[in-house]
């Protein structure tokens, strides 16, 4: 056993967030205020988006934009089946009907299986931006033009990633979660962000019971999905730190890179010219005769080594979607069987990333 445990996500707070806490707690405005639109400035800001809304978590946000941007009954939206169940959650929420593409070698929807899932009545596509590394949206951009499809990116693992020179928010709508674990979190919480104004202030109509302009009116049947302001003055800190955050994911993920022997594990591609944020650092067992999955789990945990499997079961397998059983992702079926995730967030240290690597040396 090492000298410590060394868990597979740890949040990064101190005495700023407790001090923004604090503030607010002091301050006796707890309800969606001040704070939370400076949040939303300030995040917008650094996403390249023109407008940004507060939501409760990831999950309503992804609902929200789906629902403010027409999709409902009888309808499809293109997905992928490796990720959270929630990405599917709220397009099935909306009416819709899941369709589920397969993914391609960085682990994100592949654009060709996307086209091929097209019918007459697909009207959205919703990539992921799997494990913080970004999927192929120019493609993607081009396949929604082509025909005339909404391109909806669930960026809820995600924050602050690049495609080529853009960020995220200068290439159209996308939705970010806060939840504990994630490279920048308010405990939970969720954004929207878009350079569509229509959609911006619809969202934020409808996450507060779809307020009219007059006091106490509503213009639809909304939601109570605001975001609060201790959860926004921590978010307001945490932009601060994301970037020294991000970056020290990356110099992890790149020890890992040249440290652990490319022929017992193969890494997810990562797109040219694309900055990944390494929400999670993946690796996939190169042969699973040989080591499975669980006994490399199982060595790690051995010596203290915290990881997880970010998702074992592909949407399409889940028994909420048991009547998708006819649906067939080859790949994402195989890369939920042998792919596992090992420390990379901040609190990882230089003696802890070299006791991850020695572990993996065996394989």
């Amino acid at each position: 056993m090492g000298d410590h445990v060394i868990p597979i996500a740890r949040p990064q707070f101190g005495p700023e967030e407790e001090a923004a806490v604090l503030e607010v707690m002091r301050s006796g405005t707890f309800a969606q205020g001040p704070r939370v639109k400076a949040f939303e400035e300030s995040f917008a800001a650094m996403t390249g988006a023109d407008y940004a809304v507060a939501t409760s978590n990831g999950t309503t946000a992804l609902y929200l934009a789906l629902l403010a941007s027409g999709i409902g009954q009888g309808d499809e939206v293109i997905t992928s089946p490796l990720t959270f169940i929630a990405t599917a959650n709220a397009i099935a929420q909306t009416g819709a009907r899941p369709v589920f593409a397969d993914v391609d070698d960085t682990l994100n929807l592949d654009p060709e299986a996307a086209a091929a899932a097209i019918t007459s009545r697909t009207k959205a596509i919703v990539p992921v931006h799997l494990h913080g590394n970004p999927a192929d949206i120019p493609a993607l951009l081009d396949l929604s033009a082509k025909h005339r499809l909404l391109l909806i990116q669930d960026a809820c693992q995600a924050v602050g990633a690049i495609i080529g020179s853009a960020l995220l928010g200068a290439l159209g709508t996308a939705v970010y979660s806060f939840y504990a674990t994630k490279n920048l979190t308010t405990g939970e919480g969720g954004m929207i962000t878009t350079n569509d104004l229509r959609l911006a202030k619809a969202c934020a109509s409808l996450r507060h019971q779809a307020y009219g302009e007059e006091p106490y009116t509503h213009d639809a049947v909304g939601y109570n999905f605001r975001m609060t302001e201790i959860q926004a003055a921590i978010g307001l800190v945490q932009i601060q730190r994301l970037p020294a955050i991000n970056q020290r994911r990356r110099e992890t993920a790149s020890y890992y890179d040249e440290r652990i022997v490319p022929n017992g594990f193969v890494r997810p591609r990562t797109g040219s010219g694309n900055i990944h944020v390494y929400h999670q650092y993946t690796l996939r067992v190169a042969d699973p005769l040989k080591h499975s999955r669980d006994a490399v789990r199982e060595s790690l945990a051995a010596v203290g080594i915290g990881t997880g499997v970010y998702y074992p079961v592909p949407v399409h397998r889940q028994p909420a979607y048991r009547a998708y059983s006819d649906t067939s992702c080859p790949n994402a079926e195989q890369a939920a069987r042998d792919m596992v995730s090992i420390p990379v967030h901040p609190g990882v240290s230089d003696s802890d990333r070299e006791r991850v690597a020695n572990a993996l040396s065996g394989f």
